[in-house]
């Protein structure tokens, strides 16, 4: 089959950035794993000819341990992506991670799978925050939103990967699966260049020039490099705070849109969804096929749903995946409200079970389209330089927070009012962020950093000279 011509331009020169990307990215599919191990795992060592005897107290903190871990871990990112770049946050994490399953895959206590889960968690934090600022920086802005989501999609390939794998294997395999995508990413990564933005904001030009001719594949990258030394400039002379995230009106508007992206990703359900998936389709009464296999499915669909989005991104934009897909996720969520509603007043909905199990699959496409995909490319896209850390690391930090919010609100809604209640909620959220998308984030699609920063301050872009290149009153703070 002959690849559209549209699609060769846009990928034209960009191999370096293409291999830099997935190989720095790659060690995210155990992240994946780490993520979605509890699920299959928790209920064969809960079993009576289990490995590895836990009690039900023990299988709780090792669900909960590694968002711990991730919480604990974000003062470290903060200081580390700036402190020794975003490559080597990168190597650092995938190494972390790489310990963490030898741990797993070979200890006997619980207390080490304790603390393994710890620093996987620690690690995988660091990684979600590295690589979108190192893809973002080092990406042509054609193929940005596409390099920027690979992470995401690493790490639905491991959730799935785990799925398929570990209810029919021992313990340790997963781990040592988990292992070798760690070493094949510390294999290749560390030789590709590093940010130009960051070698720049570290005042090595050389460097830096050096690393953008690599990622360009050309030597002639005068006109790039002096934008981007010229943003840097810029950059460096606006205070870099913490109370500048939330006193600089481009700052703050930026924060708020990434606070409110992060935190609907998990009032959108989807932590609930993939953590109670077996006893939400038990509840709505499914039968056609065992709750394992729905699992299965429901993590395949988001890895398709999410490739197609990341191909889709740079072509249609953000703001319109992210209305799309929350309008979708939405009427899936108030489908499935409604029908328990209907179930649980006593309405006779047996002809119905296979409604909930359409909406649950549907909802996990329209989920990974936009909503849980959308995010991550822009959280790299809207701090300006000084502020990456800072602004990225607590943003994040609302993603993990929510993530267990959610989870408190579903079981607490659930047994005090029924099950409908909190998907009614999850519904509205959705709902609530297409209107949130529309009229207050900006569409990023094809701009530099530099625009975004600009269009951020409600300042007038004079039209490029060149391809890449702005007229001087561009970089006027």
């Amino acid at each position: 089959m002959l690849v559209p011509k549209s699609v060769t331009e846009k990928f034209q020169g960009t191999f370096p950035q293409v291999i830099a990307a997935v190989s720095g990215t790659i060690s995210a599919v155990s992240d994946g794993m780490q993520y979605g191990w509890t699920a299959p795992t928790i209920p064969i060592l809960l079993a009576e000819d289990s490995p590895l005897r836990i009690t039900t107290s023990q299988a709780e903190w090792l669900e909960s341990i590694l968002m711990i871990g991730a919480c604990c871990g974000l003062p470290l990112t903060m200081y580390l992506v700036d402190k020794i770049g975003r490559k080597k946050s990168m190597i650092t994490s995938s190494i972390t991670t790489l310990l963490a399953w030898t741990v797993m895959a070979f200890t006997p206590r619980i207390e080490y799978i304790y603390v393994a889960r710890f620093c996987a968690g620690m690690a995988g934090d660091m990684a979600f925050v590295a690589a979108p600022m190192y893809i973002a920086e080092i990406a042509d802005q054609k193929i940005r939103g596409f390099l920027s989501s690979l992470i995401y999609v690493m790490m639905l390939t491991g959730i799935l990967l785990l799925y398929c794998i570990a209810p029919f294997v021992p313990l340790w395999t997963p781990c040592v699966m988990a292992i070798s995508m760690n070493l094949i990413g510390l294999a290749i990564y560390p030789f590709q260049p590093d940010s130009p933005y960051y070698l720049l904001y570290k005042n090595e030009p050389e460097q830096a020039k050096s690393a953008l001719r690599k990622l360009r594949r050309k030597e002639n990258v005068d006109v790039e490099f002096k934008d981007i030394a010229a943003a840097i400039e810029r950059q460096k002379s606006e205070k870099g705070r913490f109370q500048d995230l939330l006193m600089v009106p481009s700052n703050r508007k930026a924060f708020i849109i990434m606070v409110w992206l992060n935190s609907s990703q998990h009032m959108s359900s989807i932590s609930v969804m993939l953590m109670n998936l077996h006893s939400i389709l038990d509840e709505a009464g499914s039968f056609y096929f065992a709750a394992s296999t729905g699992a299965i499915i429901f993590s395949a669909t988001m890895f398709c749903a999410a490739m197609s989005a990341s191909l889709a991104i740079d072509n249609f934009g953000r703001k319109v995946l992210l209305c799309v897909s929350g309008t979708i996720a939405g009427s899936c969520l108030l489908v499935i409200a409604l029908y328990f509603s209907f179930k649980n007043n006593g309405v006779d909905v047996v002809r119905f079970s296979w409604v909930p199990l359409l909406m649950v699959m549907l909802y996990a496409a329209s989920f990974k389209f936009g909503i849980g995909l959308v995010p991550v490319v822009l959280t790299a896209e809207l701090f300006p330089a000084k502020l990456k850390a800072i602004g990225m690391t607590l943003s994040d930090l609302f993603y993990v927070g929510f993530s267990v919010i959610t989870l408190q609100l579903y079981h607490a809604l659930r047994h005090a009012f029924g099950i409908q209640v909190p998907f009614y909620i999850f519904a509205a959220s959705c709902f609530c962020t297409v209107i949130f998308t529309v009229f207050y984030i900006p569409e990023t699609k094809g701009k530099t950093l530099e625009e975004i920063q600009m269009i951020l301050k409600e300042m007038r872009m004079e039209e490029p000279k060149d391809k890449g290149a702005y007229k001087n009153e561009a970089f006027i703070a």
